[in-house]
C-alpha cells in the first residue's frame, strides 16, 4: 500500500494570528543577534543560542512529560540528524554575515527566505502549488520588502558582503523551513527541535574553535539578553510553535505571513538600534499587506 501524502491546508484566522506573533519575533531576531555580535564573536554567539535553546527544550520536554523526546526512534536518525547539519549551516552563515551588514538590511535579506520557499514548496510539497495568484501576491509582498532600503543596495555602505553572505542563508533557511514542514509530520515537532538544538550546538561549537579564537567574549547585560532572547524565544518557543504550525497549515502561506517581518524589524532596529525609518516604509507596509491579502485569501 502505498504511504499517504500528507497535505497541508491554507491558513486560518487562528494560524494566520500565531504566524503573526512568530514573525514580529523573527523580525526582532537579527536586531538582537546584531547588538550581541558588539560582544562576542558570529559563531561562538550562535553556539551560545543553541545551546540556550537546547536547555529550554528539554525543560519544555520534562514538564510536559515528554521525556519520550530523548529517545531517537528507529528510521528517524537520518532526517534529525540532517536538520541538525542544515542548522549549523544556515545559522553560521547568518550570524557571520549579520557581523558584515547593518541590522535593517540583516532583516530584509534574512526573511528574503520567504520568496524562496514559496517557489520550493512548488516544487517540493503535494498540493502547495504556487497558482498565479499566489505568485503576484509575493511579489508585490516582497517588493515592498525591497522598496524599504533599495538604496542600501549600492554598495556604497559597505554591506555588500555581509547582504550576500545572508542571501545565501536565506537560501539554506528556505529549504530547512520545506524539510520541517515535510519531516514534522514522522518526527514528533519536540524531539525534532531538540536535537536540532543539540547538534547545531556541537557543530558550532566546533567551527567557534576553530574561527573565533582570536576574539574573545566581553560578558555584558546586552549580550546576556541577546542570547537569551535568541536560544529562549527564537530557539525554544518560536521554533517550536513555528514546527507544530508547518505540520498543518502550507508552508507558503506561512512564509507569506512572515514577509511582514521585515517591517516589524525595521521597527525595531530604529528603535533599539537607532538606524532611523525612511519615508518608504509607508509604502512598503502597504505593498507587504496587499501581498499578504493576495496570497492567503480563498
Amino acid at each position: 500500500m502505498a504511504a499517504l501524502v500528507p497535505v497541508h491546508r491554507p491558513l486560518d484566522v487562528k494560524g494566520a494570528v500565531l504566524a503573526l506573533v512568530l514573525a514580529v519575533l523573527w523580525g526582532a531576531n537579527p536586531v538582537a543577534i546584531k547588538l550581541g555580535l558588539a560582544d562576542v564573536a558570529p559563531v561562538r554567539m550562535a553556539f551560545f543560542r543553541f545551546a540556550v535553546s537546547a536547555i529550554v527544550i528539554f525543560g519544555y520536554a520534562v514538564v510536559t512529560g515528554r521525556r519520550d523526546v530523548l529517545l531517537i526512534p528507529r528510521g528517524q536518525g537520518k532526517p534529525i540528524w540532517s536538520l541538525g547539519l542544515l542548522c549549523v549551516v544556515q545559522i553560521a552563515l547568518m550570524n557571520v554575515g549579520i557581523d558584515r551588514t547593518t541590522a535593517a538590511h540583516a532583516v530584509i535579506m534574512v526573511n528574503s527566505y520567504a520568496v524562496h520557499t514559496v517557489v520550493f514548496a512548488h516544487f517540493l510539497l503535494p498540493g502547495d502549488r504556487l497558482t498565479a495568484r499566489k505568485l503576484v501576491g509575493v511579489l508585490i509582498a516582497y517588493s515592498g520588502v525591497v522598496i524599504l532600503f533599495a538604496p542600501g543596495f549600492t554598495g556604497t555602505e559597505g554591506t555588500l558582503v555581509g547582504d550576500l553572505i545572508i542571501s545565501v542563508s536565506a537560501l539554506v533557511l528556505a529549504e530547512r523551513t520545506i524539510f520541517i514542514a515535510k519531516t514534522v509530520q514522522r518526527v514528533d515537532p519536540v524531539r525534532l527541535m531538540m536535537y536540532q538544538s543539540i547538534i547545531g550546538a556541537a557543530g558550532l561549537l566546533l567551527m567557534s574553535l576553530m574561527w573565533d579564537v582570536d576574539r574573545p567574549t566581553r560578558w555584558t547585560a546586552s549580550l546576556f539578553l541577546s542570547i537569551l532572547y535568541q536560544g529562549a524565544l527564537i530557539g525554544g518557543f518560536n521554533f517550536v510553535l513555528n514546527a507544530k504550525l508547518l505540520r498543518i497549515y502550507q508552508p507558503s502561506a506561512m512564509a507569506t505571513v512572515a514577509l511582514s517581518t521585515p517591517i516589524w524589524g525595521v521597527l525595531i532596529a530604529a528603535v533599539i538600534a537607532h538606524e532611523g525609518l525612511s519615508p518608504e516604509l509607508l509604502l512598503a507596509s502597504a505593498l507587504v499587506a496587499t501581498g499578504i491579502g493576495l496570497t492567503t485569501w480563498r
